[in-house]
C-alpha cells in the first residue's frame, strides 16, 4: 500500500491527472470538511476538485507526515496563465484506519512580487526534510514561540531564532526581528493555538485570531536549524461568518 504522503499527493494531483480513484482514500461516511467554502463529506471535495480541473492546477511544494496527519504546502494557479488568481495554501489531512477522515486548510492570494526586504516568494526555499530525530524537540520550540506571541511576550522572540536572524517569506513583513516585534503593536492578533505538526526540521502551527478586527486563521510553517528557527512561511485567511459556511464543522473544530 502507498504511504499516507503518497496517497495525499495522488489525491491533490487528481486535479491535473483526472485520477478519480485517488479520491477513494476519503472515508465514504465520516469524512469531515473544515474549509467553510466546501460542502461536507467526500462528495463536497470531489465536486470542487473536478469543477476546477480546467481552470486551476495544483503544485505540491512541500509535503510532510506527523503520525496520522499529512500536511502540504501548496500552490494553486490558473491553468492557462500559470499566474492569474494564484493562491498559496496549507492543507492538513487526518487519517484513521487507513483512510482520510478530516481536512483543514488555509488559503492566501499569492503576491506577484517577492518580499521587498528578503526578495523571497511565498513558497521558495528548502524542501528537504532532515533531523527526523529532532521532530518533537522542534515542535516544542515552535509551540513555546507561538505561546509567547499569544501572551504578548514579544521581547522573548529573538531567543528562538538563529543568531537573531531569519528568512521571511511573508510578502509584507520586514525580515529583521525588529520588524517581527513591531507586529505586536499593529499586526495580526493570535488568540489560540490549535495544532502543532512537524516532521524533522519543519513545523506547522494553526492558530485563530484577528486581523484588522476580522476573525482570521493563521497557518505558519517554520524551518529549524539546531533547535532554532531559521525560516518562516505562512498563509493568512479571513474566516467568513458562520451564516456563509457550507458545512457546520467550523474552521478549527476537531483540532486538539
Amino acid at each position: 500500500m502507498a504511504s499516507k504522503k503518497q496517497q495525499v499527493a495522488d489525491m491533490l494531483n487528481a486535479v491535473k491527472t483526472g485520477n478519480a480513484r485517488a479520491l477513494t482514500v476519503l472515508h465514504p461516511t465520516i469524512y469531515k470538511q473544515h474549509n467553510p467554502e466546501i460542502a461536507d463529506g467526500p462528495t463536497g471535495i470531489r465536486a470542487v476538485l473536478f469543477a476546477i480541473k480546467d481552470t486551476l492546477q495544483t503544485n505540491i511544494v512541500r509535503i510532510f507526515q506527523d503520525g496520522e496527519y499529512v500536511f502540504a504546502h501548496m500552490d494553486y494557479f490558473d491553468a492557462v496563465t500559470k499566474g492569474s488568481g494564484a493562491r498559496v495554501a496549507f492543507d492538513i489531512w487526518r487519517f484513521e484506519d487507513g483512510q482520510v477522515v478530516e481536512h483543514w486548510d488555509n488559503f492566501q492570494i499569492n503576491h506577484s512580487d517577492p518580499n521587498p526586504f528578503s526578495g523571497r516568494t511565498m513558497t521558495d526555499g528548502p524542501t528537504e526534510v532532515t533531523d527526523l530525530d529532532r521532530t518533537e524537540t522542534n515542535k516544542a520550540v515552535v509551540r513555546e514561540l507561538v505561546e509567547d506571541r499569544i501572551a504578548g511576550r514579544f521581547d522573548k522572540l529573538a531567543d528562538y531564532f538563529v543568531d537573531g536572524v531569519y528568512i521571511q517569506h511573508n510578502p509584507t513583513i520586514d525580515t529583521s526581528l525588529a520588524g517581527l516585534a513591531a507586529l505586536g503593536e499593529n499586526g495580526p492578533v493570535y488568540n489560540r493555538l490549535h495544532l502543532v505538526l512537524g516532521e524533522g526540521n519543519f513545523v506547522l502551527t494553526t492558530c485563530e485570531g484577528s486581523l484588522k478586527g476580522q476573525p482570521t486563521a493563521f497557518f505558519d510553517l517554520f524551518r529549524l536549524e539546531n533547535g532554532k528557527i531559521r525560516e518562516h512561511w505562512d498563509t493568512i485567511e479571513t474566516i467568513p461568518p458562520k451564516t456563509e459556511h457550507k458545512n457546520d464543522n467550523g474552521k478549527f473544530e476537531g483540532t486538539p
